[in-house]
């Protein structure tokens, strides 16, 4: 799933990039049919409200990075984070190093690559299953080093 998660990240330009939204409105963009995927940020932290159709898991990264596998090891050996849904913990995945291969558009500010490249991904990780109808609160804290990233979520789930 990192592959497709960095693809879907590394789809849009900064202007539009999920990554970089500062409110939820770029949410939606470029979502594949099977699975709802939501971003961290650049660094600090953000409020996006979010609108996510109804039926789909949900995935989104704690904390995560991609470069080769000595970087992977680096940075996995310092992340740390935390997930709550509707108030209750959900615990994050790890993923210390997958070879992924990921498709990045131009002028797009997560990978800084255009075009087809293989690398490692790693990062810690949660899978959400699908939500009930409704508002549902999803916040997500994340550290590695001095990166940390944050974001509150309010998803809206509801059928598209």
């Amino acid at each position: 799933m990192q592959g497709r998660w960095w693809t879907w990240a590394a789809s849009e330009p900064e202007a539009t990039n999920p990554v970089a939204d500062t409110d939820g409105s770029m949410c939606g963009r470029h979502q594949p049919r099977d699975v709802w995927f939501l971003a961290g940020t650049f660094g600090g932290q953000v409020k996006r409200d979010c609108r996510v159709a109804l039926g789909r898991p949900i995935v989104v990264p704690v904390i995560n990075a991609h470069g080769d596998r000595q970087s992977c090891a680096d940075f996995m050996r310092d992340a740390q984070g935390t997930v709550v849904l509707d108030g209750e913990p959900v615990k994050p995945e790890a993923h210390e190093g997958d070879d992924i291969v990921v498709e990045g558009a131009p002028g797009n500010a997560v990978t800084g690559e255009e075009g087809v490249f293989t690398t490692t991904g790693c990062g810690l990780w949660v899978e959400v299953p699908p939500l009930d109808p409704g508002v549902h609160s999803l916040v997500i804290r994340g550290r590695s080093g001095d990166f940390s990233t944050g974001v509150d979520y309010a998803l809206t789930v509801a059928a598209s």
